[in-house]
């Protein structure tokens, strides 16, 4: 292989190689690539994509691997996984440009920058790379007050299926700097992204706990203050029941007010605690840093399914309305229901791919199980969906465990996908990268 790939100077691994049964695999799903490439530098990303081309093997591009879809990893085809180019660096302290390797995971930057006491809104999970959630959107713990991880974007460098290295900006081809700030990785592999950070302190985070039999109450009144909310307070609600019985399982908040003011958090969160009858609050001062969680692993055996919708301001009551009702039902999925808007709503529809920009919630259902598990609560995610149908509409790419082309057409309206499309046939004429929620070339 060494020999094939004259020159690449990052690990290569095969099947019969010690370390192959991790490196095939991503956090999620497992896989049986021919090859998996490590590449120690941008030139190394370059000679792998010539060997892809060249040897019309499927291609998967890992970051850090936590694609619901499993984009990171394939059979028989070659991964090029990115976890060696995590460099992290400040590049200017006037404007708090912050340029980042595009295998690094959001564990590390969020270590990196609080030393300088510097941020970016990212997602909410340490392990989960900056390109595969960048690329598709990224909500994070202070989207209403900073936008999407991929509106913080001022430039990219990539690597094009013909094996160039181009950079994209507002000013440096700003067409395929629309494209991949939402258009995920259709267009090449990024090898590094810069943003503007913005300084932060320490943030209010935590949970709190109501019981189950508020669940419908306290979702209204949540959504509807979220409308004269502050924009440095970003929340979560979330419930499931379990599969085998017990006690129905409470609804969570998860809340984030980005500052260190007591007196001003307790302003934005107390409106939340009000709403019913608290069980448990654990809100506290926390670095930034901290607030990142874990990613776990599934156990051998496990499946994911997930699937996301965005809902508009008129939708909200009965979106919410039949989301608990199911919640209260026994076997129902996981419910995450994140607080959109502020910052996100202030962005033109059309200025990047990522289109949802009207939406006040984006949520998501999650089964979780073995595949007997996941067979048999079928019919009841298909029997919410169908409810849900008329009152939502999209998809968030990076909730999404299927890419099917109606998963494709629910994540990019009709214009922005044609638009895309002609940014594909610029780049990737021959779709190279199809490891996506894929855009076939114009």
């Amino acid at each position: 292989m060494n020999a094939v790939i004259e020159g690449f100077g990052g690990e290569i691994v095969g099947p019969d190689d010690a370390g192959y049964d991790a490196a095939s695999r991503t956090v999620l799903v497992g896989g049986s690539p021919a090859y998996v490439l490590r590449p120690a530098s941008v030139e190394d990303v370059q000679k792998a994509v010539a060997y892809v081309a060249a040897s019309g093997l499927p291609l998967a591009v890992r970051g850090g691997g936590h694609a619901f879809a499993g984009f990171g990893t394939n059979d028989g085809g070659v991964v090029i996984d990115l976890a060696e180019l995590a460099g992290i660096e400040v590049v200017d302290k006037e404007k708090n440009v912050v340029r980042i390797g595009g295998g690094a995971t959001w564990g590390q930057v969020a270590a990196a920058l609080a030393p300088h006491g510097l941020a970016i809104s990212s997602g909410d999970t340490k392990s989960v790379g900056v390109g595969g959630l960048t690329l598709s959107g990224g909500i994070g713990w202070k989207v209403r007050k900073y936008g999407l991880a991929l509106d913080q974007l001022v430039a990219v460098q990539l690597v094009t299926a013909a094996g160039d290295v181009v950079r994209a900006s507002d000013d440096e081809n700003p067409e395929l700097f629309w494209a991949i700030r939402g258009g995920g990785g259709n267009f090449g592999i990024v090898t590094a992204f810069e943003f503007a950070a913005h300084p932060t302190t320490e943030v209010y985070f935590g949970k709190v706990v109501f019981p189950a039999n508020e669940i419908a109450e306290v979702l209204q009144g949540w959504a509807e203050y979220q409308r004269t909310a502050p924009a440095e307070l970003t929340s979560i609600a979330a419930f499931a029941n379990p599969f085998l019985g017990g006690p129905e399982a409470p609804l969570e908040i998860e809340v984030a007010f980005d500052g260190d003011n007591a007196e001003l958090a307790g302003q934005a969160i107390d409106p939340i605690r009000k709403l019913g009858t608290v069980l448990a609050d654990d809100v506290a001062l926390r670095p930034y840093a901290e607030v990142l969680v874990d990613g776990v692993t599934p156990p051998p055996g496990i499946q994911l399914i997930t699937r996301s919708a965005f809902v508009d301001k008129d939708s909200v009551p009965e979106v919410l309305r039949i989301l608990a009702e199911t919640g209260a039902s026994q076997g129902s999925p996981i419910m995450s229901v994140r607080t959109v808007g502020g910052a996100v709503s202030e962005v033109a529809a059309d200025a990047t791919a990522y289109a949802h920009r009207e939406a006040e919630l984006m949520f998501a259902t999650t089964t979780i199980g073995p595949p007997p598990v996941i067979a048999a609560t079928g019919p009841a995610r298909q029997a919410l969906w169908d409810k849900l149908a008329p009152q939502v509409s999209g998809a968030y790419a990076n909730f999404l465990s299927d890419a099917e082309d109606a998963d494709v057409a629910a994540v990019y309206p009709t214009a922005t996908y044609e638009r895309l499309a002609a940014v594909k046939r610029e780049y990737d004429p021959a779709n190279l990268f199809t490891g996506n929620h894929n855009v076939r070339p114009a």
